[in-house]
């Protein structure tokens, strides 16, 4: 193990009572709950980019951060994963994430960053065959850089458009390389500032063809994982073509990619579109894109992405009971798309905020599983629609307008309200926190 961490050891499960700070509370990784071992439920995941490559800067200050591991050499980089890999075995977590830029330094072109790239995904395997750990996902930074100030599938400038597909071409490989289980693409600046100089027609166009470009070259290279898009509204452009689940469904239907692209949720960007996590994953579920997702939260007097860890077990709660609605994860897991706050400086810091955020990671799967158990919750939302699995409901949904009008006239209809017992159904809620 290298210094930054020294003197940490690997944080184990001590239950409820426990008074060390550097132990779990809820998160047993071996426990069973609905038949599955909470690890193989939760398939937890660190974020390389927050975690080792943020310097602690926000829209109103710079660096705060000093990592011994800054800097734009391979050297560098290869402290850096050494010590993202002893975090990685401090916290127990089975997988982890990274895109392009993170892992190794800007080079010169585009050749020298490949170079780079996969030089350091060579590193990456001998720890992998080392320690177990496993990819959750890659991915390519296309929004960094200045060249991509205008996007990248959406840029207006075709050269920026031909680097950014075979840069994706080159994380996917890399992916592949390191048997990742899904690839995303984030599209951080795929939108528009002012419409006064946007196409957006030839913009869409663009960007439905290259995500067609990397389905095929998915299935050209053998990639058995997913491709998932993660949906983000607005920030820092004034207008997203992935703004939510729905937005991007329409966008996968437009192109014929609706069976081969799922969805990555994040918390914090279901909040920044107006929803709760728990719609745009039931939302997704529906549509049958779930896939994935990346664990934060917002603060709510706050109208930016905060990308704090998560605390609040009530939200988590919801927002499990969908992922177990759907089924748990297949190829997905729960990635801390989180970061420090910039006052908090000291590595105990970065094992702690992920101690925590697994803790009500976990508690919240258990409410989630024992509310499923329990089966009143659905029982209530089962009897509420009752009445469509009946004659009346069946006939409705194969008659057209005047048909039913005749019906309503000959049967004399005429409906009293019910309840949705809303308040009740949040008190019910609330008796497994």
């Amino acid at each position: 193990m290298t210094d930054f961490f020294k003197g940490i050891a690997p944080v184990t499960f001590e239950g409820a009572h426990s008074d060390s700070e550097f132990a779990f509370r809820h998160y047993d990784p071996d426990e069973m709950v609905m038949g599955k071992a909470m690890k193989d439920h939760l398939r937890f995941a660190c974020a390389y980019w927050h975690s080792f490559a943020w310097p602690g800067g926000d829209p109103f200050g710079g660096q705060t951060f000093e990592r011994p591991w800054f800097g734009d050499t391979m050297d560098l980089a290869r402290m850096k994963a050494d010590v993202a890999f002893d975090m990685f075995q401090i916290l127990g977590v089975p997988y982890f994430c990274f895109h392009d830029a993170d892992v190794r330094p800007e080079g010169a072109d585009f050749a020298e960053s490949t170079r780079n790239l996969e030089a350091i995904v060579d590193y990456f395997g001998e720890k992998m065959d080392a320690t177990g750990l496993k990819l959750l996902w890659g991915t390519a930074n296309l929004f960094s850089h200045r060249r991509f100030m205008a996007g990248a599938a959406t840029n207006p400038d075709p050269e920026v458009f031909a680097f950014s597909a075979a840069t994706i071409k080159t994380c996917m490989d890399a992916t592949h390389k390191l048997n990742g289980e899904n690839y995303v693409l984030w599209g951080g600046r795929e939108g528009y500032e002012t419409l006064l100089n946007t196409d957006m027609g030839r913009e869409r166009a663009q960007a439905g063809r290259m995500l067609q470009m990397v389905v095929d070259y998915k299935h050209k290279i053998g990639f058995d994982g997913a491709i998932l898009i993660e949906p983000k509204p607005q920030e820092p452009t004034k207008h997203q073509y992935d703004y939510d689940v729905a937005t991007v469904y329409g966008f996968l239907k437009d192109f014929g990619l609706e069976d081969e692209v799922k969805v990555n949720i994040e918390q914090g960007h279901a909040i920044l579109a107006g929803h709760s996590f728990e719609h745009e994953l039931a939302l997704a579920r529906e549509l049958g894109i779930f896939g994935s997702i990346d664990m934060n939260r917002n603060d709510y007097q706050s109208g930016w992405d905060t990308d704090q860890f998560p605390n609040n077990v009530p939200e988590m709660t919801l927002a499990y009971l969908e992922v177990l609605k759907a089924g748990g994860f297949a190829t997905g897991g729960t990635n801390f798309d989180a970061k420090l706050r910039r006052q908090s400086l000291d590595p105990e810091d970065l094992i702690l905020a992920h101690v925590g955020g697994m803790d009500a990671c976990a508690a919240g799967l258990k409410a989630a599983a024992a509310i499923l158990e329990n089966g009143a919750l659905e029982e209530a939302r089962e009897a509420r629609y009752a009445g469509w699995n009946g004659d009346l409901g069946q006939s409705l949904m194969q008659s057209g307008l005047a048909e039913i009008e005749a019906m309503v006239r000959s049967e004399n209809i005429n409906p009293d309200p019910r309840s949705g017992r809303q308040e009740r159904l949040e008190n019910l809620i609330n008796r497994f926190l």
